[in-house]
């Protein structure tokens, strides 16, 4: 490979990971809810500075985002720096599965804890009906 072609292969891998960046604060952004005035005071609080109307140039490819804030962006979304240069297209969807799973989850959690209610309502109705419980059992052992 010529050094124009790694130069131009470079500048091509660049441009692109800066537009993934971009693309990626604007969906973090949005999943969260926050405005850009409100990722920009997170951000400062954070240490990083940076204004809203740099956070919705950044968002819109109107303007390069810098080491730093991009460090900055990583740490407030809690995500590795490379996840925030990844195509948002694969995250996005690592994150529409991880939320399947996790109603999934929610799901199993509340079926789990009717199962266990509906046992103890039977077992303190038995209780408190012995000749229905001595029914149950002997119709059980024949």
């Amino acid at each position: 490979m010529a050094n124009d072609d790694i130069e131009e292969h470079a500048t091509n891998g660049r441009i692109l990971r800066e537009g993934h960046a971009a693309a990626r604060i604007g969906i973090e952004r949005s999943r969260r809810g926050w405005s850009t005035t409100s990722l920009s005071d997170r951000l400062n609080h954070n240490g990083y500075r940076i204004n809203p109307s740099a956070v919705w140039r950044i968002e819109n490819g109107k303007r390069r985002i810098h080491l730093d804030e991009a460090i900055g962006f990583a740490d407030l979304f809690g995500i590795p720096l490379a996840e925030l240069i990844s195509p948002p297209a694969l995250t996005s969807q690592a994150a529409e599965l991880i939320e399947r799973v996790a109603r999934a989850e929610r799901t199993v959690h509340q079926a789990q804890e009717a199962h266990q209610q509906a046992n103890n309502d039977l077992a303190a109705y038995l209780a408190d009906h012995s000749p229905i419980r001595e029914e149950a059992g002997a119709g059980t052992t024949r």
